[in-house]
C-alpha cells in the first residue's frame, strides 16, 4: 500500500497508516439541508467520492459516514417561512439532495446519519464534557441558559488550524454578553428560545432547547465509527471553527485523537469569491444540470485537485464538456466493452502504473486525469479494444466514462434521433443529385441547433455540441 494523503493536522502528505486495512472508517461532514445543494457542495461530494472510490479500489474496506444536519438556526427559520415542520422541509431537501447527488455519479455513504436522531448520544457527549470541567451554564440564565464549551481549558485549542487564542481572543469583537466566561467559547446545548417551533426543542438535563452544530458531529462521527478514526473531511470553510470544535469537544471527552487525517477540499469561487448561499453568488447543481450533462460537472470537478481553488464559469465547464467528448469519442471507435471492471486492471501495465502512482499522491486526480488522455490518444491510433477497456476501467476510478459512448455523444440534441436521421438521409439525397449548395445548407442548419454530422467510408453519424 502506497497511497500518500495531505493532513491538514500536520501541514504535510504522509503515507496512509489506517487503524484497520480491513475497515478504513471516514468520515465527512454534509449538508444542512434548508436549501437546495450549490456547485459547493458538489465540489465536496464529488471530491470525497473519488476518495472513497479510490480506498475501495487499492484495496482497502471501508466504512463511509457523511452526515446530514436537519436542525439548526437556517433551518427553523426556512421552515417559518415556508409555513411548514421542520421535518417536512428537511425531507424534502434530502430526496433533493439525493437526486441531485445520483445524477452526478456520487455513491451513497455506508451511514447517512441525521442529527435529530442521535440527540441522545450529544447529550451524553455534553455530560462528559461537563463532568470533565469542559462544558457550563451560562452565566446569569439559571436553569434554562445555553451550555458551552470552555475554550481556555482544552489545551490542544487552534491545532488544526494553526490559529493561536492570543490571536484568536485578539480578532474577537463580540462582547461577552450572552453569559460566556469567554467570547471563544461556543454553545453546546441552546436554551429553547420564545417563538420556536415545538419540534426545534428537546427536554434534556440542561433544559429545553436543542443541540449546537458542532456537537452533532462528535456524536454522530463518533458513535458510528468509534472515540478514534481514520480519515475526517470536509470543505476547507470548516477547518475553522466547525472541526477544531469537534476537536476540543471529542476529545476532551474521551481523551485521545479523533482522527488520524484531516483532509480539507478547496473552494469554488465565482470572481475569486468563495461560492456560498450567504454571499448570494452560488449555483444550484440542478439549474447548472439544466444546461450541462452531469457527467460533465464531475469531469469539470474531477479534473482540478480536490485541494485547489476551483472558478466557475460556463467557459469553464464549455471546456470540461469538450474535453470529456474527447474521451468518449476514442471510446467510440471500437465495438462497445463490457462493464468497466476495476478489480480486473492490471496494476503493472505501465498507463495504469501512471495512474496509480497520481492517485496514491494524495488522489492526484489532474496527473490521472492527464493519464487518460495519454490513453485515449493511443486508443485514436490502435483502435484496439484491450486499450478501450482499460480506459473505461480506469476512468471508473473516478466515476467517469461508465456510459455508452454514442448517448454520451448525442446527449443534448434539439432534434429527436428520427428528425435527425430524416435530415441526414435529405442530405446523402441532395449530394447523390449533386445539389452540393443543399447538402451544405442541411449541414448547417443542423449544426446551429447544436448537431454535428461527422462522415466517414461506412456512412454518417452524429453528435451533440
Amino acid at each position: 500500500m502506497s497511497l500518500r494523503i495531505h493532513n491538514t493536522l500536520t501541514r504535510s502528505v504522509e503515507a496512509f497508516e489506517p487503524l484497520d486495512p480491513a475497515n478504513v472508517r471516514m468520515y465527512v461532514c454534509g449538508m444542512t439541508v434548508y436549501d437546495y445543494c450549490h456547485l459547493g457542495h458538489a465540489r465536496s461530494m464529488v471530491a470525497f467520492d473519488v476518495v472513497q472510490r479510490w480506498l475501495r479500489v487499492s484495496g482497502y474496506g471501508l466504512t463511509y459516514v457523511r452526515n446530514i444536519t436537519d436542525i439548526d438556526d437556517k433551518i427553523i427559520k426556512r421552515a417559518a417561512e415556508n409555513g411548514e415542520t421542520i421535518r417536512s422541509l428537511t425531507d424534502r431537501m434530502i430526496d433533493a439532495l439525493h437526486e441531485d447527488a445520483d445524477a452526478l455519479g456520487i455513491a451513497r455513504p455506508d451511514h447517512e446519519p441525521r442529527a435529530t436522531e442521535h440527540v441522545p448520544q450529544m447529550l451524553r457527549l455534553i455530560g462528559l464534557l461537563q463532568d470533565k470541567g469542559l462544558a457550563y451554564r451560562a452565566e446569569g440564565d439559571g436553569e434554562g441558559g445555553d451550555m458551552n464549551y470552555a475554550v481556555r481549558r482544552f489545551a490542544g485549542y487552534g491545532k488544526l488550524s494553526g490559529k493561536s487564542l492570543d490571536d484568536l481572543q485578539a480578532g474577537e469583537r463580540v462582547a461577552v454578553a450572552d453569559g460566556k466566561q469567554d467570547p471563544l467559547d461556543f454553545v453546546l446545548w441552546k436554551s429553547a428560545k420564545a417563538g420556536e417551533p415545538d419540534d426545534a426543542k428537546w427536554d434534556s438535563p440542561f433544559g429545553t432547547g436543542r443541540p449546537g452544530w458542532h456537537i452533532e458531529c462528535s456524536a454522530m462521527a463518533c458513535e458510528l465509527l468509534g472515540e478514534t478514526f481514520d480519515i475526517h473531511g470536509g470543505g476547507a470553510d470548516l477547518q475553522f471553527p466547525h472541526h477544531e470544535n469537534e476537536i476540543a469537544q471529542s476529545e476532551g471527552a474521551h481523551g485521545q485523537p479523533l482522527a488520524r487525517y484531516w483532509l480539507h477540499n478547496g473552494f469554488i469561487n465565482v470572481d475569486n469569491e468563495k461560492m456560498s448561499k450567504s454571499l448570494g453568488n452560488f449555483f444550484t447543481i440542478r439549474d447548472v444540470l439544466k444546461a450541462y450533462e452531469p457527467e460533465v460537472v464531475r469531469f469539470f470537478v474531477v479534473r482540478s485537485h480536490y485541494r485547489s481553488p476551483l472558478n466557475y464559469s460556463d467557459v469553464h465547464l464549455d471546456d470540461a464538456k469538450a474535453s470529456l467528448k474527447r474521451l468518449y469519442t476514442a471510446l467510440s471507435l471500437v465495438n462497445q466493452t463490457p462493464a468497466a471492471d476495476t478489480a480486473a486492471i492490471d496494476w503493472s501495465h505501465p498507463v495504469a502504473a501512471r495512474f496509480k502512482a497520481a492517485m496514491d499522491e494524495d488522489f492526484g486526480t489532474p496527473d490521472a486525469v492527464a493519464v487518460l488522455f495519454d490513453l485515449a490518444s493511443e486508443l485514436n491510433r490502435s483502435r484496439n479494444a484491450a486499450d478501450a477497456q482499460l480506459l473505461k476501467a480506469l476512468g471508473a476510478c473516478l466515476g467517469l466514462l461508465q456510459d455508452d459512448p454514442q448517448t454520451f455523444l448525442q446527449a443534448g440534441a434539439g432534434l429527436s434521433e428520427a428528425e435527425i436521421r430524416q435530415q441526414i438521409d435529405a442530405r446523402a439525397a441532395a449530394k447523390a443529385s449533386k445539389n452540393y449548395a443543399e447538402a451544405d445548407r442541411i449541414r448547417q442548419a443542423l449544426l446551429a441547433q447544436g448537431i454535428a454530422l461527422k462522415d466517414s467510408p461506412t456512412g454518417t453519424t452524429w453528435e451533440s455540441v
